[in-house]
């Protein structure tokens, strides 16, 4: 069985830094502050900012029952604009591909590590986890940017009134949630391009199989004897040649 674990120690990095990756991608797609909103008009909305996300709108306040005062942002909402519907659904296939990279990429990573039989498809999980990766980047990194430019254009959400939210603040800024998607795509690509560019596969194996259809090669140039050391007869019963050579004598 030929050891390929010393050809995967970056890839075996890859792994870990995924399962980071997929973690504050899961992180991004929870957060509320995507976009901060400054408002004007804090009789309702007391802190003057308010957090916009894809799923919630949230603000503190003191003129309200609750201190932090939240509203869901659903996909088939009128006023809901396209960067936030586009991102709720992209957000969830990103999640969803990053769990199935790590996962093809612990395969893969078995694979090269541990002594399993079948290794023909080894490539081939290699390729498809680092498919997986830059496939989680793209989806994630979509939505990140068409946010990223509303908020530096100041775009304008025509909030209902139960939001309490005007429909253009005073100024936005960009928030954690966006930065810290952007770091996890950066990291995906970087996990993709790592086992995609694994390629010692297809020479390690080719190597293999030359080694395995290898005839033994024998000092003598004999065949190898099949007799037992220091036994009289092979397991057939067939006397060994030697001991009748020593006994003639």
């Amino acid at each position: 069985m030929l050891f390929l674990a010393h050809t995967a120690h970056l890839q075996f990095l890859g792994l870990v830094v995924g399962v980071v990756a997929w973690l504050l991608t899961l992180a991004t797609t929870g957060l509320n502050d995507w976009r901060m909103w400054y408002v004007e008009d804090v009789s309702v909305v007391t802190s003057g900012v308010a957090w916009v996300g894809i799923w919630r709108a949230c603000f503190y306040s003191h003129a309200l029952p609750k201190m932090e005062f939240c509203r869901f942002i659903w996909i088939s909402d009128s006023f809901a604009p396209v960067e936030i519907q586009a991102a709720q659904v992209l957000m969830m296939l990103a999640v969803i591909c990053g769990l199935a990279g790590n996962i093809s990429g612990g395969m893969a990573m078995r694979m090269a590590y541990f002594s399993v039989e079948d290794r023909s498809s080894i490539k081939r999980k290699f390729l498809l986890a680092g498919s997986l990766y830059m496939l989680t980047a793209l989806c994630s990194s979509v939505p990140l940017l068409l946010n990223l430019s509303s908020v530096l254009t100041n775009s304008t959400i025509d909030f209902p009134p139960e939001f309490f939210l005007p429909a253009a603040p005073v100024s936005q800024k960009v928030g954690s949630a966006i930065g810290v998607g952007i770091f996890a795509s950066g990291l995906m690509i970087v996990c993709g391009l790592l086992f995609l560019c694994y390629a010692f596969t297809t020479k390690a194996l080719r190597s293999e199989v030359v080694r395995e259809t290898r005839p033994a090669p024998f000092t003598n140039g004999s065949e190898e004897p099949k007799w037992p050391n220091g036994s009289r007869r092979d397991q057939q019963g067939n006397d060994n040649p030697a001991y009748i050579a020593e006994e003639d004598l």
